[in-house]
């Protein structure tokens, strides 16, 4: 049979000590390291998250950037071709326009040549005619 005597006050009270003793010594350390690394990794998760956020506006940004100078390229793309069509024309007009004063200088020249020729014929008609009469009509002359 066990009996109770005074030893057992004594094993609870070294029972209690050494509960205090590991806790101190031991289990609050532990602890400590425990929530501080729990800490640790709630802080890098949340830097990890910052970061992920910051990576996805970044990216946004960017598509963003892309799609405004594109728009901007097409944009003046556009503006030059329509200045390219505006000097295109003006050019076309200056060489249409020397072409017809080239054209009225040569059709005058023509004219001109054309009245030489004509005076000169017609001054040598009357050679030729008599010069066909007179074959027609079998004079040599």
């Amino acid at each position: 049979m066990v009996s109770v005597d005074g030893s057992i006050v004594v094993q609870i009270v070294n029972f209690l000590l050494l509960i205090w003793v590991l806790n101190m010594v031991l289990y609050k350390p532990i602890r400590k390291i425990l929530l501080d690394r729990k800490d640790k990794v709630t802080g890098l998760q949340s830097d990890i998250d910052g970061s992920a956020d910051q990576v996805m506006a970044k990216e946004t940004a960017y598509a963003d950037g892309i799609r405004q100078a594109r728009a901007s390229g097409q944009k003046e793309k556009e503006t030059l071709m329509q200045a390219a069509e505006e000097e295109e024309k003006a050019i076309i007009g200056k060489i249409n326009a020397s072409v017809q004063v080239e054209l009225e200088a040569v059709k005058e020249k023509i004219a001109q040549e054309m009245g030489t020729v004509k005076t000169a014929l017609e001054s040598e008609i009357d050679a030729f005619a008599d010069a066909i009469g007179q074959k027609i009509l079998g004079r040599v002359a």
